[in-house]
């Protein structure tokens, strides 16, 4: 455990000090929000965080490479090139497209690339831990589901990425649980002095950290946001994590506890992306029903909604982080404890977040504009 927190510090540590530089860089291109109908920050915001979120990944995953406990992980540097090569690769799209605004197609097929060099690194979804029989039976589906899922997650943290401080958030608190549910899971199957020597907790630990790290300049009122440079960097690097996980637990060697959890390893990525997943798929159903493009830009998505509810800036990220952490925690707990008191103190924290919801803390509904007008 001491050596995936080092590597998260190191992530932080690096993302919270390449930040300024990021924001002088923003200034310097031109790659600033400005204010629009449909957004709710107060004055033009610089965006280009993802550089430096990016920035304490790799020097986390190239520093890490320098410990001994994680040889075996170092022993096929395929995977860790398709991670880091793909992240790059989105960045780069990313930091594009926040000084030019590229159109929705060029960014689509440079996330694609993207999924297919992991997918070429062999960093496939390809099997579930069943056994030895893969459930997936050609490597072009595979290549195909790894594309699809990659793409998929990187549009929903963009999607959600609309409140000073909630992207980064979510993906935090979710990826803190994904790390622990990795961590204990690959413990109970792998007994052993390195038994929790694996890619996934590696990289999960060092997306938690960028995440911390941008945090203290991200939040409200951001001095930086993340950008789409940030949103898909997390995205895609968040996704790789979960694919890693898929197929790696032989269920012959896991606890009797912890077997459902070790059943289904896609289930809580699921459960850490809920509401940006939720928030996407509204997003579309809504704009196609009104004859509009997917991806034609609104004021309905799930952070518009809280703050409509009369909930504050903060307020409303906070909440949002407390669905995040009923979910993500809710489903790692399945790994330590039976799956009655999971569903017990799970409909507990629901009741819980339901009530700060549409509670008495609400204040007077936010109309447009939602903060004060800009200078």
């Amino acid at each position: 455990m001491r050596v995936y927190l080092l590597a998260l510090l190191i992530s932080a540590t690096v993302a919270y000090l390449m930040t300024p530089l990021a924001r002088w860089c923003a200034l310097r291109w031109g790659a600033i929000t400005a204010v629009r109908s449909r957004d709710v920050h107060a004055i033009p915001t610089p965006r280009l965080g993802g550089m430096a979120m990016f920035a304490g990944i790799l020097v986390a995953i190239v520093m890490a490479s320098r410990l001994p406990f994680l040889d075996s992980v170092y022993s096929n540097p395929r995977p860790l090139i398709g991670i880091v090569g793909g992240a790059a690769i989105v960045c780069a799209l990313g930091v594009a497209d926040d000084i030019w605004d590229l159109d929705w197609l060029t960014k689509l097929m440079g996330q694609v690339l993207a999924g297919g060099f992991l997918a070429w690194q062999g960093v496939l979804v390809y099997q579930l831990p069943t056994g030895s029989i893969p459930i997936i039976g050609s490597t072009r589906m595979a290549m195909f589901l790894t594309v699809l899922t990659v793409v998929i997650a990187m549009n929903a943290v963009n999607f959600v990425d609309g409140l000073d401080g909630l992207a980064a958030g979510v993906l935090a608190i979710g990826g803190t649980a994904f790390f622990l549910y990795a961590y204990l899971l690959t413990e109970g199957a792998n007994p052993g002095a390195y038994a929790n020597a694996n890619l996934a907790t590696l990289v999960l630990a060092v997306l938690v950290g960028a995440c911390v790290g941008f945090l203290p300049h991200n939040v409200y009122p951001a001095r930086i946001f993340m950008g789409d440079s940030g949103a898909m960097v997390l995205g895609f690097v968040f996704s790789a994590a979960a694919i890693v996980v898929t197929g790696q637990i032989d269920p012959e060697q896991v606890l009797e506890r912890q077997r459902f959890p070790a059943f289904l390893p896609m289930l809580l990525p699921f459960a850490v992306l809920l509401l940006p997943l939720l928030d996407m798929g509204l997003a579309i159903v809504r704009r196609v029903g009104a004859g509009k493009s997917p991806f034609h830009p609104d004021r309905m998505h799930l952070h518009h909604r809280m703050l409509q509810l009369g909930h504050s800036h903060r307020r409303a990220v906070v909440i949002l982080y407390v669905w995040t952490a009923v979910f993500a925690f809710g489903v790692a707990a399945l790994v330590r404890w039976s799956t009655t008191v999971v569903l017990i103190a799970f409909g507990a924290a629901v009741v819980a977040a339901t009530l700060l919801t549409l509670g008495p803390l609400r204040g007077r509904a936010a109309t447009p504009p939602l903060e004060a007008a800009a200078p």
